[in-house]
């Protein structure tokens, strides 16, 4: 992915200390400042070295180590959801009550959200078919982006 320079607004400390309470989590500097990124960009999927360089460039200096530490604890608080996309690429994204699926790119690891509900019916009516009741699912593809097309050629 490349590197994004973003330039974070200022959030209010309570509302930012109030989300990470509520998920059972103290609000430190390092906790506000991912959350506070996460929330703020226009990109939705995150590898934890695109967290760490987008921190560097905007002068917050947060190790890479603490940077795996702070989405690991927000994983488990049910904040976020950690996505393992072939060839390992893993991205982080906030959790959702939408449902949607990914088409991933799988030369530069571009991630993008979809959803369809002819894909979702579709879906439903195989495990019906097959007896079962569907209680969730994972759809993810995989391929080249435009950019990925353009210079291959």
């Amino acid at each position: 992915m490349t590197d994004i320079n973003l330039h974070l607004p200022r959030v209010t400390l309570m509302s930012e200390t109030r989300e990470l309470k509520d998920h059972g989590l103290k609000a430190t500097f390092p906790r506000r400042k991912i959350l506070e990124l996460m929330e703020s960009s226009e990109v939705r999927h995150f590898s934890a070295e695109d967290i760490y360089r987008m921190l560097l460039n905007n002068d917050f200096e947060i190790g890479l180590a603490t940077v795996y530490r702070v989405l690991t604890q927000f994983e488990a608080a049910g904040m976020i959801v950690k996505h393992h996309f072939e060839e390992g690429h893993s991205v982080f994204e906030l959790s959702s009550d939408l449902h949607h699926d990914h088409i991933v790119c799988v030369r530069c690891g571009k991630v993008e959200e979809f959803h369809d509900d002819e894909i979702e019916s579709r879906q439903r009516d195989i495990a019906a078919r097959m007896g079962f009741e569907l209680t969730d699912h994972n759809l993810n593809l995989y391929g080249l982006c435009s950019t990925c097309q353009t210079s291959a050629n």
